[in-house]
């Protein structure tokens, strides 16, 4: 029988020169590393080995290894935070871990319990809690990454993997505050197509999409606007999931909308999280929330109509990147902001919904799992 992946023969070995937290203002995302991670090697004869909380640094893979050649590898994106009242908790980790198995699954890498690994990522978690930095946007990113390191260039499912987790300390995605985008709305590209891996965590989803960012920036927009199919649909935004609100001059209603999980969407946690709490707290006689395709050419028409209200990405990064244009064709797609602000009233509000979790202000349900107590 083969070995699962079990937090109870976790074997530690400590940093001898721990580091001192950087101050907040030095934090850069994904810059900075702390003392420790975490790493547990899989083979298909006996499962899952010993996992291992080691010394942050290098590790040796032979250059045959088939993540090198053929792109066996799939990572997630979380973060731990300094509670109001001093604990270190999770956000909805049970949501990462779900999504990394379906990743893992896709590409034929092993599969894991998904507790056991939060139980690992609280130890490693609890070594170095004294490099999460305190301050409302302030967090502990974390990367759960799964490669395969079998040893062949022949094109065969791995027998050979490694799991391992490394930690940054980040701060704000935005330093003074919300900072809207501009987007070029992009066709010419594709980030996922029906019957693709779209919707799982894979390296190779991210790196083919650098270029048409560059091509934009070089433009004056900050990130990609994925369009799809003839109909032109809105996909996602960068490297997020993408919302927008339309008032609706027939019902009297704002009309949240996002795309829906069709297997080309990737299933953000922040994404779902802002669903769900839409759903519970808007007023439905004000608000519809609906999971539905828009076209490039109805987000232009409804700007001309005045019915465009708000537009925005989400993620674990950012929370919400509120947008302000998008470039399509000869056309710019002016999105209003509150007076005076770099957002829009709801961008803002489902902001703060979040973040009052993810510090501790506010319960909901159980979104956040407690990781370590520094009382």
């Amino acid at each position: 029988m083969k070995t699962p992946l079990n937090s109870s023969n976790l074997q530690i070995t400590k940093n001898p020169s721990p580091s001192r937290p950087r101050p907040n203002d030095q934090l850069q995302f994904g810059k900075t590393f702390t003392d420790h991670m975490l790493i547990v090697e899989w083979n298909a004869n006996e499962g899952w080995g010993n996992p291992q909380i080691k010394p942050y640094g290098p590790f040796s893979l032979d250059p045959s290894s088939v993540v090198f050649h053929y792109g066996f590898e799939l990572f997630e994106g979380m973060k731990a935070y300094r509670t109001v009242d001093n604990k270190i908790t999770l956000f909805r980790p049970d949501k990462n871990m779900k999504r990394m198995n379906e990743s893992a699954a896709r590409i034929c890498l092993p599969e894991f319990d998904g507790n056991e690994l939060i139980k690992l990522i609280g130890k490693l978690i609890e070594l170095d809690k004294h490099l999460i930095p305190q301050g409302e946007g302030y967090s502990l990113y974390i990367r759960p990454t799964m490669i395969g390191t079998s040893e062949t260039l022949s094109v065969v499912s791995p027998d050979k993997a490694l799991l391992y987790v490394i930690c940054s300390p980040v701060g704000p995605y935005y330093k003074t505050g919300f900072k809207a985008v501009k987007l070029e709305a992009t066709d010419y590209a594709t980030r996922a197509w029906p019957g693709g891996c779209g919707d799982k965590k894979l390296g190779a989803n991210y790196a083919p999409c650098v270029l048409p960012q560059l091509v934009a920036a070089q433009r004056g927009y900050q990130q990609n606007l994925w369009l799809f199919g003839p109909e032109k649909n809105i996909t996602e935004v960068g490297t997020m999931n993408a919302f927008f609100v339309f008032s609706n001059p027939n019902t009297g209603k704002n009309e949240l909308v996002t795309a829906p999980l069709d297997g080309t969407i990737l299933p953000g946690v922040t994404r779902d999280s802002i669903l769900e709490l839409a759903r519970k707290r808007l007023d439905p006689h004000r608000w519809e929330i609906n999971e539905r395709y828009c076209t490039i050419f109805e987000l232009s028409e409804k700007s001309k109509n005045g019915e465009l209200v708000e537009a925005f990405g989400s993620g674990t990064a950012a929370i919400v990147s509120p947008i302000k244009e998008i470039g399509w064709k000869n056309e710019k797609i002016q999105v209003p902001l509150s007076p005076g602000e770099e957002t829009g009233p709801f961008t803002k509000e489902a902001a703060q919904w979040i973040l009052d979790i993810q510090y501790g202000k506010v319960t909901q349900g159980n979104w956040s799992e407690t990781v370590a107590d520094l009382n």
